[in-house]
C-alpha cells in the first residue's frame, strides 16, 4: 500500500487541504475584524477632526459598534427587486468581495509569514484585483435601476482608468528591485530608511497612492456613489448583508492599497533605522499609517468633478508615470544606478 493511501483515502492531500484552510481562516479572521474596526476608526478619526465624539454609546468608548452595525445588517431582509436579474444580483457582492480577499494570498507580512510566496506575487495582485470591476458592473447592471446602472458605469471607468496609472506605478517598482516576488521587493530596500523605494520612484509613490484612493471609490473620487447627486451608486438597490459585502469589499481593498504601498514603497515589514529590529509590528505601523492618510483624505477634500477625475488619470497621472520609468530606466545606464537597489 502507498504511503499515505489508506483506505482509497489520501490523507497527505485530505492533511494539505485541512492546513491551507486553517491558514486562509487565519488570514481572513483577523482581516475581517479589521475591516470592522477601521469602520470605527474612520468614524472616529473623521469625529475628531470635525470636532465631534464619534460613536461612543456602544460599549466602552463605542468600541462595540462595528459588531452592532455587523448584526443589525445580519439580520435586515435581503430584498431583491422585482426587475432584478436575480442570479447576477446575487453574483454582484460575491465578485467584488473575492479579489478584495484572494489578492492577501501573496501578501508577506514579514520574511516567512506568507501565504503562498510565489514569483509572480505582483502579476497576481494586478490580475486579481482588476476582476472587482466585474462585480460592479454586474450589480448595477442586474439591479434594473438606472441610479445603479450610472453608478456602476461611472465606477468602472474610473477604476479601469487609474488601474493604468497603478500599472505604471508598478513597472517602476518592478525595475528598481527587478523581481515580482513581493518578498524580494521588500528584501531590496534593506539597509534603513534611505534605501526605501519611495525616494527615487517618489512621484510614482504619489500616484499610486492617490491612483489607490481612485481605485476604492473613496473621498475625493467617490462620484460613483456621491450620495448628494446619484442615491448610492451601484448598490442602491442591495440591502441587508448582501449591502454589508459591498461594504467590506471596500474596506478590505483600502487595507489592500495600505499593505502594497507599504511592501513595494516604505520598507514592509523593514525597521527605518539599523539598530532596531525587523519585524511585523513595523509593517502594522506603516500600513496603519497609509490608512490613516485615507481617512485624512475623506475629511478634508470636497468631491471631484466626474470629469476632473477622468483627466487626472489620464492628461496627468498616466504621462508622470510614463516619464518616470523612462527616468529610472535611463539612470539604471548610469553610475547612479545604485540608487535603485
Amino acid at each position: 500500500m502507498e504511503t499515505g493511501l489508506m483506505h482509497g483515502v489520501d490523507w497527505v492531500a485530505v492533511q494539505t487541504v485541512v492546513w491551507t484552510l486553517v491558514k486562509i481562516l487565519a488570514l481572513v479572521v483577523p482581516l475581517m475584524l479589521a475591516v470592522a474596526y477601521l469602520t470605527y476608526a474612520e468614524r472616529k478619526v473623521i469625529g475628531w477632526m470635525q470636532v465631534r465624539i464619534g460613536p461612543n454609546r456602544v460599549g466602552f468608548l463605542g468600541l462595540l459598534q462595528p459588531i452592532a452595525d455587523a448584526v443589525k445588517l445580519l439580520m435586515k431582509e435581503i430584498i431583491i427587486p422585482s426587475g432584478a436579474s436575480r442570479g447576477l444580483f446575487i453574483l454582484g457582492p460575491i465578485l467584488v468581495i473575492a479579489p478584495a480577499l484572494a489578492a492577501w494570498a501573496v501578501i508577506p507580512f514579514t520574511d516567512t509569514l506568507v501565504l503562498a510566496d510565489i514569483n509572480a506575487g505582483l502579476l497576481y495582485v494586478m490580475a486579481i484585483t482588476s476582476m472587482g470591476v466585474y462585480g460592479v458592473i454586474i450589480a448595477g447592471w442586474a439591479s434594473n435601476s438606472k441610479y445603479a446602472f450610472l453608478g456602476a458605469m461611472r465606477s468602472a471607468a474610473q477604476i479601469i482608468s487609474y488601474e493604468i496609472a497603478m500599472g505604471f506605478a508598478l513597472v517602476g517598482v518592478l525595475m528598481a528591485a527587478q523581481s515580482l516576488n513581493l518578498t524580494d521587493i521588500v528584501r531590496g530596500q534593506s539597509g534603513g530608511l534611505h534605501h526605501w523605494y519611495i525616494w527615487p520612484l517618489f512621484p510614482l509613490f504619489v500616484v499610486y497612492l492617490v491612483s489607490g484612493v481612485a481605485e476604492t471609490n473613496r473621498l475625493p473620487f467617490d462620484v460613483a456613489e456621491g450620495e448628494s447627486e446619484i442615491v448610492a451608486g451601484f448598490h442602491v438597490e442591495y440591502s441587508g448583508m448582501a449591502f454589508a459585502v459591498f461594504f467590506l469589499a471596500e474596506y478590505a481593498n483600502m487595507i489592500l492599497v495600505s499593505a502594497l504601498t507599504t511592501l513595494m514603497f516604505l520598507g514592509g515589514w523593514l525597521s527605518p533605522v539599523t539598530f532596531l529590529p525587523d519585524g511585523i509590528v513595523w509593517w502594522l505601523a506603516k500600513t496603519g499609517f497609509v490608512l490613516f492618510l485615507f481617512l485624512w483624505f475623506r475629511a478634508t477634500f470636497p468631491r471631484y468633478r466626474y470629469d476632473q477625475i477622468m483627466r487626472l488619470g489620464w492628461k496627468v497621472f498616466i504621462p508622470i508615470t510614463i516619464v518616470w520609468i523612462v527616468v529610472v530606466g535611463g539612470m539604471m545606464q548610469t553610475p547612479y544606478a545604485y540608487l535603485f537597489h
